[in-house]
Order: structure tokens, then sequence, then C-alpha cells
């Protein structure tokens, strides 16, 4: 089973009506057992970031969802689940998780796109994600494949965690993390085919991780 982590800051719903279209095993929990029970964590989150790590410190679910990641349990952070992975925020000026290097930066209005034309902030609808490193979640999914995104901010991990990077204005950190610890800054449960076998790939990662204990 698959759990969706509930701090009432994220888009479980979503996350859930996908997972159940593919008929993936999944529950909305906040629950330590049921998360520790669970063979993989999604991290959703919508929003802006202090108010996410608002809900999760006011419960003391940053420390639970900090311990499970330490003890290698597979993570997938989607869109604010993505962001405050990292040390900070510029958005609400948000200490963050800092679990991943790095901090999270204002899209600039005045970068311009391939036709020399001003950035509209958020960065709204379908783009493309270029890898820099293999990863298991991408396994199947065509290079030219389409994600939507919706944000203002976005990661600007350590080198050495970015797994792809998406074109706007400049070229953004989209997917960061390590081998079982992925964060992507756009909703594959809103992007389509693409979007559901990134969601199948996890599931298969986390039960291939699970078999393996």
């Amino acid at each position: 089973m698959l759990a969706i982590f509930d701090y009432k800051a994220g888009n479980q719903t979503s996350v859930h009506r996908a997972l159940e279209h593919l008929g993936i095993p999944n529950k909305i929990t906040n629950d330590p057992v049921e998360l520790d029970g669970a063979s993989g964590i999604i991290f959703p989150g919508v929003g802006a970031a202090g108010q996410a790590m608002d809900e999760l410190q006011s419960g003391g679910l940053d420390e639970v969802i900090k311990g499970l990641i330490w003890q290698k349990k597979p993570v997938l952070g989607i869109c604010v689940g993505c962001q405050i992975l990292l040390d900070y925020s510029e958005e609400n000026d948000t200490k963050a998780l800092e679990v991943i290097p790095g901090e999270c930066r204002l899209f600039n209005p005045s970068w311009v796109d391939y036709e020399n034309i001003p950035i509209r902030v958020p960065h709204m609808g379908w783009n493309q994600v270029e890898l820099v490193k293999e990863c298991e979640l991408f396994d199947g999914i065509e290079p030219d494949a389409d994600f939507y995104f919706v944000h203002s901010y976005f990661p600007h991990p350590k080198e050495e965690f970015i797994i792809g990077t998406t074109r706007y204005g400049i070229d953004f950190c989209s997917v960061h993390g390590r081998k079982g610890l992925w964060a992507v800054q756009f909703h594959p449960e809103k992007s389509g085919r693409p979007g559901l076998k990134m969601l199948q790939n996890f599931h298969k990662f986390c039960q291939e991780t699970a078999d393996a204990k």
C-alpha cells in the first residue's frame, strides 16, 4: 500500500483518484503507524510553503516524515511537497524540512521565454523535463513528454541532487533528490499518461524495495 501523507496542505484527493484509477492500493493518512507500514509515501502539497510547514509542525508531522526519510522509506514529493524538502523557501521566508540541501526561489517576471517575451508568474501549464541523471521514475516515459506545472517558486537544490530541469525563463530544477527520495515540481496526478506512468514506476520501486527487505 502507498500512503498519501495527509497534513491538511496537500492535493491528496487528486493523488488518491489517480492511484485508484491505476488500481494501486493507497490510503490518505497521517497516522505514524500506517505511514511506517506503507511500502512508500507520496508527499503532496498545494498552497504556500509557510502554511505547509505550519501544518506539519503543529502536529509534529515534520519529525514523522523526516524520520521515515532517514529510515529510507521511499518518498515522492509533489509541488509544495517537493519544495519544502529543501532547507529554505523564499515564500513566506520559510525554514523548511532541511532534508535536501538547497532553497526554493521566486521566478523573476523579467526573465524571457524562447520568443523573448517576459514570462508570466506563476508558471502554469504544460512543459517538459530534461533529465540530467537516469531516474527510475521516468522508465518508459518518452523524453518529450509534457507534465502539468502550476507554481511561482522553483527548487534550487545543491547540484548533486538535481535530476531533471525544465525551461521557463531559465533552466530550473524540476526533479531533485536521490534514489528512493524523489521530488517533482509538476503534478504527475494531473499529467495524463506520462504522470500516471510515473506513479506506476514509483509504486513498482516501492514494491521491489519492500520485497528486498
